[in-house]
C-alpha cells in the first residue's frame, strides 16, 4: 500500500507545528524514498517542496483543499495510507494517522481568536476519533488525548521534535551591536506564550540589560497590547520573525533565554538555546518539565516575582551560566528528528 503525506504544511508560515512537519518529511523521505507528498499549489516553500518531490494535487487551497480534494484525489488512488503531520486532517478519509500537537484550545479557549476556537473546537476531537493511529510531541500531551478523549493509549506514539541542524551546528558569533547583556524570549505574541508577565516581571529587574523578544504576531490570537507595552521600554526589543541563522546568533549571545509559557506540548524553542549554548528558564508546567528535565532553572509562569527573580538568578551568576550550558548540551542528546523519523515509519509500515 502506498503512503502520502498531507504537505499543506509547506503552504504556511513556519511555526513550531510546521518547523516538525519539515523536519520528520524531510528524515522520512531520506528513510523511505518511496513516500509521495501531496499538497495545495500555494506553497510557500519552494526549495522544501522540490527537496520532497511535492506533488501539487487540486485547485482548491487551505481547509477547502484538505477537506474536499485532498480525501477525492485519495479515494481516487486505491485508498492509500495518509499521514497528516500538523493537526489537522480530512475527516471523511479514514485510512489516516495524525499527528496532534496539543489541547491548549480545550485548555483556555480565551487564548485564541473566536472562529479559530470554533474550528479546532469542531476539528481535533473528529480528526483523534476518525484516526487509525495519532502520533503526538510529548507523554504529557499523550495522556491529555486518552484522557480527553478516551481514545486507547496503545494506538497513540510520541515522537519527539528536536533542535534544527542550524542550531546544533552554532559556534560562537559576537553581535556586532551588542552593547550590554540581554535575555532573549521566542515566541508569537499571544496570550498563551506568558509574555505580558515575562515583561512585567522584566521591569522589577534593576540590571543594565535588555530585552529581545524574538517573534511575530499570531492572527489566529488574541490581541493583549504587548506590542504598545514594548514600544514605551527602550530596554524591550521586539524584532519581528527573522531567519534561523539570525535566530541562532541571538541564541548564542544572550546571557539567558527564557520561556514562560502557560503550556506547550512540546516547546522546541528551549532545546534550540540549549543546541546554542545558552542558559534556559522555562516554565514549570504542562510538557516541559519532560522536555528539559534538570537541564533548566524553573519558573512559576503565573508568578511575576518568581520569574523575575529566576532571571536575576542566572543572570548574575556566571558559574551557573556555564553550568545550565553544559546540561543543555547532555539535555539535547536526548532527542533526534532522525529517530522519530525513524520511529514514525516503523508504525506506518505496521499500517500498510
Amino acid at each position: 500500500m502506498s503512503i502520502y503525506i498531507n504537505s499543506r504544511f509547506l503552504t504556511q508560515p513556519i511555526t513550531g507545528v510546521q518547523r516538525y512537519a519539515i523536519e520528520i518529511s524531510r528524515h522520512l523521505k531520506k528513510i523511505n524514498p518511496r513516500i509521495n507528498f501531496i499538497s495545495p499549489s500555494n506553497i510557500m516553500h519552494d526549495n522544501l517542496a522540490s527537496e520532497l518531490e511535492v506533488k501539487i494535487v487540486g485547485k482548491m487551497k487551505g481547509h477547502l483543499w484538505e477537506q474536499i480534494e485532498l480525501p477525492i484525489f485519495l479515494f481516487k488512488n486505491k485508498f492509500p495510507l495518509l499521514l497528516n503531520l500538523a493537526n489537522t486532517a480530512p475527516l471523511i478519509y479514514k485510512n489516516k494517522i495524525s499527528t496532534i500537537f496539543d489541547l491548549s484550545f480545550l485548555y483556555n479557549p480565551k487564548w485564541f481568536s473566536y472562529s479559530f476556537f470554533l474550528l479546532y473546537n469542531f476539528m481535533i476531537p473528529r480528526v483523534i476519533k476518525s484516526s487509525i493511529h495519532i502520533f503526538t510531541d510529548s507523554n504529557y500531551i499523550k495522556m491529555e488525548i486518552y484522557k480527553k478523549f478516551n481514545y486507547s493509549l496503545t494506538d497513540i506514539t510520541v515522537a519527539y521534535g528536536d533542535a534544527s541542524m542550524i542550531f546544533r551546528e552554532s559556534t560562537k558569533e559576537k553581535i556586532i551591536d551588542k552593547e550590554k547583556d540581554y535575555i532573549l524570549a521566542v515566541g508569537s505574541i499571544d496570550p498563551r506564550k506568558n509574555l505580558k508577565n515575562l515583561i512585567e516581571a522584566f521591569k522589577l529587574i534593576n540590571d543594565d540589560v535588555r530585552l529581545i523578544i524574538v517573534g511575530g504576531e499570531n492572527k489566529i490570537f488574541k490581541n493583549n497590547n504587548i506590542a504598545k507595552t514594548i514600544k514605551n521600554d527602550r530596554r524591550i526589543s521586539f524584532t519581528g520573525y527573522i531567519s534561523d541563522d539570525e535566530l541562532r546568533i541571538f541564541y548564542m549571545n544572550a546571557s539567558v533565554f527564557i520561556y514562560p509559557s502557560f503550556y506547550e506540548g512540546f516547546g522546541i524553542p528551549p532545546l534550540e538555546a540549549q543546541a546554542c549554548g545558552c542558559p534556559v528558564i522555562v516554565s514549570n508546567v504542562t510538557s516541559l518539565p519532560e522536555v528539559c528535565r534538570n537541564s533548566v532553572i524553573f519558573c512559576n509562569p503565573n508568578n511575576i516575582i518568581d520569574i523575575a527573580e529566576k532571571i536575576e538568578l542566572v543572570i548574575n551568576n556566571i558559574n551557573l551560566q556555564s553550568e545550565l550550558s553544559k546540561k543543555g548540551f547532555k539535555n539535547i542528546n536526548r532527542f533526534s528528528w532522525r529517530e522519530s523519523a525513524e520511529l514514525i515509519n516503523t508504525i506506518l509500515q505496521l499500517h500498510t
